[in-house]
């Protein structure tokens, strides 16, 4: 199957994408018909496991989103779990070393790229209807994501930036959390924290993304070399949704 977000991604455009955390299938399918180019199912601080991811994917069927889903940590049980079930890629959070990298991007490639297990019958496969083709593609059509949310990773990110990961994504509420800030994005150090990452992310060459923590934050990123934005989520949508009828609590 083809990755659409990774194929734009290679191209070089920028992507929108939309953070799922209510595991709602139908908010899902919502979102996708909106036209994001990505959401990104949370479950490391989200509702729900990867056992119902399946529900979001059938909820993604028929639109051109790419759905992609966020493990609690590089569990080798995880991994194979999210991409078995058919996710496009996988974001790992909290990734702070070359050796942790290389071990995700191996775990999400099959022999002799990697060392991800294979089954026949999975869903990716359409259950063995198509598992040869699947086979055959799924080292190249995976995407990977390693987020980079401590000091320590900002520091070492021109070792994370391994063969095979196709975006380091910068998450700020951790990375200002691990300078003692947690949550000051204005704070001047965890400013310019957040620059050093933006300018060792681009010197790479993997795609540098994050989330929108700021009105007007997709334009502004994208302006500075980010290329996967999620410039919302599902949480976020529903409740300035519903402040917008009844107002801010007085």
């Amino acid at each position: 199957m083809t990755n659409r977000l990774k194929e734009k991604l290679q191209r070089g455009e920028t992507c929108i994408g939309c953070w799922v955390g209510l595991n709602s299938p139908a908010v899902t399918e919502v979102l996708a018909g909106a036209g994001f180019d990505a959401l990104l199912i949370d479950y490391e601080h989200g509702e729900g496991t990867v056992a119902d991811l399946v529900h979001h994917l059938r909820a993604a069927n028929g639109s051109d989103t790419t759905i992609l889903v966020r493990i609690p940590s590089d569990s080798t049980h995880e991994i194979k779990r999210a991409l078995d079930s058919g996710a496009a890629g996988i974001m790992v959070p909290g990734v702070e070393s070359a050796a942790q990298a290389q071990r995700i991007v191996d775990q999400c490639r099959y022999p002799p790229d990697g060392s991800r297990g294979a089954a026949g019958s999975i869903r990716a496969g359409r259950y063995g209807r198509i598992w040869k083709d699947y086979l055959a593609t799924a080292n190249d059509d995976v995407l990977v994501l390693c987020q980079i949310e401590s000091r320590a990773a900002v520091e070492r990110i021109s070792e994370i930036a391994v063969a095979g990961v196709d975006s380091l994504f910068i998450g700020p509420m951790d990375l200002s959390g691990s300078l003692g800030k947690l949550g000051r994005f204005g704070d001047s150090e965890v400013q310019a924290v957040l620059a050093q990452a933006e300018r060792d992310i681009l010197a790479t060459g993997a795609v540098l993304g994050s989330i929108d923590t700021a009105p007007g934050g997709f334009d502004r990123l994208s302006g500075r070399g980010y290329r996967l934005v999620f410039a919302a989520s599902d949480i976020d949508l529903l409740r300035r949704g519903a402040l917008g009828v009844v107002g801010p609590p007085v």
